[in-house]
């Protein structure tokens, strides 16, 4: 069994066994304390864990590069905002915030939200840093709620749930509970919120209470897939949809020169 304090001579030269290397010294101090299997067993552990962050880093290479092929970096306003130390922290943020964006749509969403960031300025960087934090906060199926008030505003609950096209669940149910949370968590949140009238200011008028009924009240309480109270992006909500799933169009095409044993990001179609 080799010692972890042994380096493999052949091995230099790719930043995986420069990883490795620097893994080797890391335990050398340690040997003494692993036998030759606990050995065997860490330096297995440990090339999975540099695996990890390999793979990570690929993705973020991926999305810079796809970000400044969509931005047109010729253009004097762009080239001047993403060389700003507030896009920079944007950027810093982003990406040290990645173990949050788990899923490639979620990637997608970072890099549509850089992207849209550098070449306008429809809201803060104060706005968009809490755009960022909510791809970490909620799931894709808060944005999919999202993204649906977005298609069809003024849906409700059960509109919402069956446009989705989830099937039909009892009102115990953990998926109704689901459903309900997520409702919450979106109201809370200021993303979404129930219908409201506006003057022409935009200042919001009070409900209008409802008449009440006669007949006896129902029994069972207000339903996960309530049919009756429309729901709404707020502002925010609206402005994330225009940020997070808008993409710009392709403007550069690259191919990324390729290294031999190494996996590189896939060129742009």
């Amino acid at each position: 069994m080799k010692n972890l304090g042994q380096t493999d001579p052949g091995a230099a030269g790719s930043g995986s066994d420069d990883n490795m290397s620097f893994a080797n010294k890391l335990f050398a101090a340690a040997v003494g304390q692993w036998s030759g299997a606990e050995q065997g067993s860490i330096m297995a552990v440990l090339k999975a864990w540099m695996k990890m962050i390999e793979e990570e880093l690929r993705e973020k290479q991926r999305t810079i590069l796809d970000i400044f092929a969509r931005i047109n970096v010729h253009e004097e306003e762009i080239e001047k905002r993403v060389k700003t130390s507030d896009y920079q922290s944007l950027l810093r943020k982003a990406f040290r915030n990645w173990s949050g964006t788990e899923s490639e749509k979620k990637q997608e969403y970072i890099r549509n939200i850089l992207c849209n960031a550098a070449s306008t300025r429809i809201v803060s960087d104060d706005v968009v840093s809490l755009f960022i934090d909510w791809l970490q906060k909620y799931s894709e199926f808060h944005f999919a709620v999202i993204g649906e008030l977005y298609r069809n505003p003024g849906s409700t609950r059960g509109e919402i749930w069956e446009n989705l096209g989830k099937g039909e669940v009892r009102e115990d149910s953990a998926e109704a509970d689901l459903f309900k949370l997520l409702v919450r968590d979106l109201s809370t949140g200021g993303i979404i919120r129930q219908h409201r009238e506006t003057d022409y200011a935009g200042n919001f008028l009070p409900k209008r209470r409802p008449k009440p009924a006669h007949h006896a009240s129902a029994r069972s309480m207000k339903s996960a897939f309530d049919e009756t109270e429309a729901y709404e992006l707020t502002a925010l909500g609206s402005q994330f949809v225009h940020y997070a799933m808008t993409e710009l169009t392709i403007k550069i095409q690259y191919q990324p020169t390729t290294t031999t044993g190494a996996a590189e990001p896939s060129p742009l179609h």
